[in-house]
């Protein structure tokens, strides 16, 4: 089983192929670029450089969000359109989910915590766990605020690990409020990889978790900015 991940959900940008259980290649690049100027470049480099042919993938993984809006479609349309092209399955795999496969098996004792800046002093995020050596998800990935979150992980009473583009954003909040033990993931595993994402997609394939390149829709988990205020004029329209 051969996978190809995608992952735009955020700043970073990252393409990787992977074969069974190995990780052939990875390529992610965090730098103020347009996914639609890096995503397909990255892959073709790969293609390059392990001398791929795309016909003998299985299936495309991409992040579905949630994440920029802007990133999402781009790592949609690039997914959807090499599906297409190729007649390839694609997955969707939550990117908050495949954000904290990246501390794999922390211990039982421990949670990860991932937290994407969502603006408005919300973060995407989910908690999670490692049972048995499986992953399981805590609380699914949503939209909160910084203080309802850090509210949750306070009653669960287990040291957490935090990770993501949130951190640093976020840190001096974390530090005041957090109750609990906690610390930061490492610069190498803090933000998104597609290697994660390939690693669920492995699993999700197995278990069927697939759809045509026509089904897929990124998971926005909430409106746009463009699109909140849009209503707002609408209401204050309304309202005159």
């Amino acid at each position: 089983m051969k996978i190809l991940a995608l992952d735009s959900s955020g700043l970073v940008a990252s393409v990787a192929i992977m074969e069974e259980d190995t990780l052939v290649a990875e390529y992610t690049v965090n730098y103020k670029k347009t996914h639609s100027q890096t995503l397909l470049p990255m892959l073709d480099e790969i293609k390059k450089n392990i001398q791929l042919d795309l016909d003998s993938i299985d299936a495309i993984a991409v992040a579905a969000g949630p994440g920029s809006f802007t990133g999402l479609r781009i790592g949609a349309a690039t997914a959807k359109g090499l599906g297409l092209a190729l007649d390839k399955p694609l997955i969707a795999v939550p990117t908050v989910d495949a954000l904290a496969y990246n501390l794999y098996d922390v211990g039982e004792d421990t949670v990860v915590c991932p937290i994407m800046d969502a603006r408005r002093n919300q973060v995407y995020t989910g908690v999670y766990k490692f049972q048995n050596h499986e992953f399981a998800i805590v609380k699914e990935q949503d939209a909160l605020s910084i203080h309802e979150l850090l509210a949750a992980l306070n009653e669960l009473g287990k040291k957490v690990i935090f990770l993501g583009d949130g951190v640093p954003v976020f840190k001096e909040i974390i530090k005041e409020n957090c109750k609990v033990e906690y610390c930061f993931a490492p610069a190498h595993l803090n933000r998104q990889r597609a290697g994660a994402v390939a690693a669920l997609a492995s699993i999700y394939f197995k278990q069927g978790k697939i759809q045509t390149a026509a089904e897929h829709q990124p998971d926005y988990l909430r409106v746009s900015q463009a699109e909140r205020e849009r209503a707002e004029r609408l209401a204050k329209e309304e309202n005159a």
